[in-house]
């Protein structure tokens, strides 16, 4: 089973003034956390919202500092079950996101043709052969 695992991320962020600024750095400074090992874990800005359930900004600003919410998305195959999949997520991202706290908001199945689809579209991305490796193998 191959699955889709969003994981929450609480990313602190220091010397910001405004909510647009935090998301951009927290966005910045997760993504070069993550490459190059994680580079297809694709980074976005998350949603809070008020105990009375109003839409509230993804950062909190206070004093020149942010916590910011990010949702981190990645792609897991072959696990057995949700559970499964969740650990491996949460075991990859906290590696390399140390001390940031991290919580799963959803675990969903991909559709098999959606999951072909991309590793299609993963070895397509892959560097092709130079002319040097090319002629060895003659």
């Amino acid at each position: 089973m191959d699955c889709r695992v969003v994981v929450e991320a609480a990313v602190p962020v220091y010397d910001v003034e405004t909510v647009d600024e935090a998301v951009r750095i927290a966005i910045s400074k997760t993504g070069e956390m993550l490459n190059p090992d994680l580079n297809y874990v694709e980074i976005d800005a998350g949603t809070r919202t008020s105990p009375s359930g109003e839409q509230l900004d993804p950062a909190f600003v206070a004093a020149d500092e942010a916590l910011v919410a990010l949702e981190l998305q990645m792609d897991v195959f072959n696990v057995d079950r949700d559970e499964h999949a969740s650990r491996v997520a949460r075991k990859e991202i906290g590696k390399r996101l140390q001390n940031i706290p991290l919580k799963v908001l959803s675990v969903t199945e991909i559709d098999p043709e959606e999951s072909d689809r991309a590793e299609e579209s993963d070895r397509a991305e892959e560097t092709p052969a130079t002319d040097d490796e090319e002629s060895a193998g003659d």
